[in-house]
């Protein structure tokens, strides 16, 4: 089923577990999560960001990941992720997808709490639900996820006290925070902050988000979470074993491109398997149920073909 953001992650940050966000620029992503996610009952958020696009454009995204997202088992957001203009946020919400971020983090305090705002009170209008950044999370050099090499990243770290000025001027849904993370592969071992992560817990009520996830150990995701992180983000780490799997079904020069799909498709089952366990997601697809109002709700939005150019 197609719900947004506080659909999975008003229950996760209850509970104290975290839901996954895999970027899925393909079909073979996409289908490795949705397996993954159906077998271990679990909510799970997929989607594409803007620095992907040129692997995926956003139309043709839409075009398989929402489907897939309304004919699942359990609970899937379709998000946008690190959405940088306006424009491409506004694409995302034409198209159906059920939540955005947009990523204002280095721009002014001031800049990023006005544009977040507008966003904000727009992504609403349809439904769909917004991820703001604060602070800025850095890459490791080469990420796929995009970002930028920061001289000295813990200039950038999130103050819990900007925080909760932030969330309450903007009223977005979740917050990104910079504790530690990087985008991309480590070249040496994250040090995260977590006495930050739940400093900044305390401080606002929306669920805490967490990039940059791939590398990190499965102790470090486990106290993230129990400091308080409801969403965690995930894309080197599947699309490296996606090679990988493709490696090992090219040891022969006899393969064509549909003897990869196969094992391309279970490599990234397995690994969304392992951070659903990790993330302490696993059975909890049901945390979340659409009431029939909510359904005849949607239904009535996709069949009347509501249109927003009021607010471009």
């Amino acid at each position: 089923m197609l719900v947004n953001l506080n659909d999975v992650l008003i229950p996760a940050k209850k509970k104290k577990y975290a839901v996954g966000l895999f970027n899925a620029v393909n079909l073979e992503l996409a289908r490795g999560i949705i397996c993954a996610a159906e077998e271990k009952k679990s909510p799970v958020i997929m989607g594409t960001a803007e620095v992907l696009l040129p692997y995926g454009p956003l139309e043709e995204v839409s075009y398989y990941l929402i489907p897939m997202a309304r004919k699942a088992s359990v609970p899937v957001v379709i998000h946008l992720d690190h959405g940088l203009t306006r424009e491409t946020c506004l694409e995302a919400l034409d198209l159906g997808f059920s939540s955005i971020m947009y990523d204002c983090s280095l721009d002014s305090y001031e800049e990023n709490v006005r544009k977040t705002k507008e966003m904000a009170q727009i992504a609403h209008s349809y439904n769909a639900t917004i991820e703001a950044e604060l602070g800025h999370v850095g890459d490791n050099g080469g990420s796929a996820e995009g970002g930028s090499q920061l001289q000295n990243p813990e200039d950038f770290y999130t103050d819990p006290l900007v925080a909760k000025d932030f969330v309450e001027k903007t009223g977005v849904d979740a917050l990104a925070i910079a504790v530690g993370t990087a985008h991309g592969t480590y070249t040496l071992p994250p040090k995260l902050d977590f006495n930050r992560i739940c400093e900044i817990e305390k401080t606002i009520s929306i669920p805490l988000v967490l990039h940059g996830g791939s590398g990190l150990t499965d102790d470090d995701f486990k106290r993230a979470v129990s400091c308080g992180i409801s969403k965690i983000n995930v894309f080197t780490d599947i699309n490296v074993r996606a090679v990988e799997a493709a490696l090992r079904e090219f040891s022969y020069m006899d393969k064509g491109i549909i003897d990869l799909i196969p094992a391309e498709i279970e490599a990234i089952k397995q690994e969304v398997l392992k951070k659903i366990k990790v993330f302490g997601s696993n059975g909890h697809g049901t945390d979340y149920n659409v009431s029939e109002q909510e359904i005849r709700s949607i239904v009535e939005q996709v069949l009347s073909g509501i249109k927003r150019e009021n607010i471009k």
